[in-house]
């Protein structure tokens, strides 16, 4: 049973606050997850992984701890340190085992009622799980769930999980999960919690990631390795491609139920979703960003004076194509990290001055100089034109823009949060056409070829791709079961609720 009742927060409304209007110009990972069992101070834990994750979700965050008997919960709207900075709260999550959740939201409102950890009560006791990813057959299993009489509780496809969970007739919660996860489609890296044991699930081309963790006598699954830093917590392996992992008192329990398949881990995440100081598939992702920037500086090099990152996520590949070109690294922008969530509704006319919420040219290193400006990525276009008119605002002579990943043409529909074909840019328009338009004197962005160079592969192999590039591609990996029966495009997990 539930003894804390879900917490909850005041209905703000959907314009109750807004982030910077450029912030929707960045691709947005939907979600962290982190789970620990074994530890007398689970909830804490729990709280400062998932302040390590933040960067993976903003809007909301929850965690659902277990003391064997009874579940305890809090879930609400923003920052994890809104929501866990409370002795109150945080002396009410008892029990050595817990599993907490970040999330994003696309457009409309965060609804308190698809903030993760879901829990369910079944016959066999409670079950609480977070997910990130998405699941392309969510809407259709939705469908044929209410159809049998499911009753939702929520617009999240991580519900449609504990419905099948609930219908299927294995004899353990295993069996049960693993009948529930072949029915499903898509990317998916699940923690889950039961009275007796931490369960994590990989979805078998390990899309999304999923990282296994061990402190003293406690173990812990999360999306991330500098979760595990945070605690001080030993990295011990990624979970593999289709593996489910049980932790109990026995230990650490290894369940492989799907067909081997050739992984197709997302290559975005070395671009930009994963913190730098991650370590994902035995890959430094700092390291790897700043080799993407000399090989894109050895495809597109640049006259210029001065390289200058788009911060912060710009950096990394900045300092690489900065030394491969031998011209010095400056910081010709600065952002404000306290920008956060404001009640200010922009006007008309103060619309144009929401860029300089979050970065400030730092004129001294711009001024009469030809400049090359490194960004991670290209979506819509608004944020890199507002960019580069603030540089040539400052007195750059030339601005030159080069991009650490290809042209991003093509929708995510495998957890990531990016816009129909109608709002990419790179989909309706070629790279001199985009050069125009931002108002650059040249444009260029790194090859496939060069991506998968600098990740550390010699080239992408067309009849055996080895990551998940489909937003660069169009090669989707996986069934697009939603997509096909014309069913609405945004992520299931966070659709705006409906009359």
């Amino acid at each position: 049973m539930i003894r804390t009742p879900f917490s909850r927060t005041p209905d703000r409304g959907p314009q109750a606050f807004t982030t910077d209007p450029f912030d929707a110009d960045h691709l947005k990972e939907e979600c962290g997850v982190f789970g620990i069992v074994g530890d007398p101070d689970a909830a804490t834990h729990t709280a400062l992984g998932l302040h390590a994750l933040q960067h993976r979700g903003q809007e909301a965050a929850g965690i659902v701890t277990c003391d064997g008997r009874q579940f305890h919960s809090h879930r609400g709207l923003g920052h994890v340190s809104e929501n866990f900075n409370d002795e109150a709260v945080m002396s009410r999550l008892k029990g050595s085992m817990a599993i907490g959740h970040t999330r994003y939201s696309t457009t409309g409102e965060t609804i308190l009622r698809n903030v993760q950890p879901l829990f369910a009560e079944f016959e066999s006791g409670g079950f609480a799980i977070g997910h990130n990813g998405n699941l392309t057959n969510a809407l259709t299993l939705r469908r044929e769930l209410q159809n049998r009489g499911c009753l939702f509780q929520s617009t999240s496809d991580t519900e449609t999980v504990t419905h099948l969970i609930a219908l299927s007739k294995g004899a353990t919660i295993e069996e049960r999960l693993i009948e529930a996860l072949r029915q499903i489609e898509g990317a998916y890296s699940f923690v889950c919690l039961t009275n007796h044991a931490l369960i994590g699930a990989r979805d078998p081309l390990g899309v999304r990631p999923l990282v296994l963790g061990k402190l003293d006598n406690a173990h812990i699954l999360c999306s991330e390795s500098c979760a595990l830093d945070i605690i001080g917590a030993d990295y011990v392996r990624d979970i593999e491609p289709g593996e489910i992992v049980i932790v109990d008192k026995d230990g650490v329990r290894s369940l492989n139920p799907f067909p081997k398949q050739n992984p197709r881990f997302c290559i975005f995440e070395y671009i930009y979703f994963a913190r730098p100081d991650s370590i994902m598939q035995d890959r430094s992702v700092y390291e790897v960003r700043k080799r993407i920037g000399a090989e894109l500086a050895k495809e597109s090099p640049a006259e210029c004076d001065v390289v200058v990152p788009v911060p912060d996520s710009g950096v990394p590949a900045a300092l690489g194509f900065a030394a491969e070109i031998g011209k010095p690294f400056e910081y010709g922008i600065i952002r404000n990290h306290y920008v956060g969530r404001t009640f200010i509704q922009p006007t008309d006319k103060t619309r144009h001055l929401g860029v300089k919420r979050k970065h400030n040219p730092n004129k001294l290193q711009i001024e009469g100089k030809r400049v090359v400006l490194v960004d991670d990525s290209i979506v819509r276009g608004t944020t890199s034109t507002k960019i580069v008119e603030m540089v040539r605002d400052a007195g750059a002579v030339e601005v030159h823009m080069r991009i650490s990943s290809p042209p991003t043409a093509h929708p995510c529909f495998f957890g990531i949060d990016t816009p129909s074909y109608d709002g990419l840019l790179a989909a309706k328009y070629d790279v001199p056409k985009m050069a125009k338009l931002l108002g650059v004197d040249s444009l260029a962005f790194i090859s496939i070829d060069g991506l998968y160079r600098a990740v550390g592969e010699a080239k992408r192999l067309e009849d055996r791709p080895q990551f998940c590039d489909a937003c660069f591609t169009g090669d989707y990996p996986l069934p697009l079961t939603d997509q096909k029966a014309g069913t609405l495009p945004k992520q299931l997990s966070l659709l705006q609720e409906r009359a």
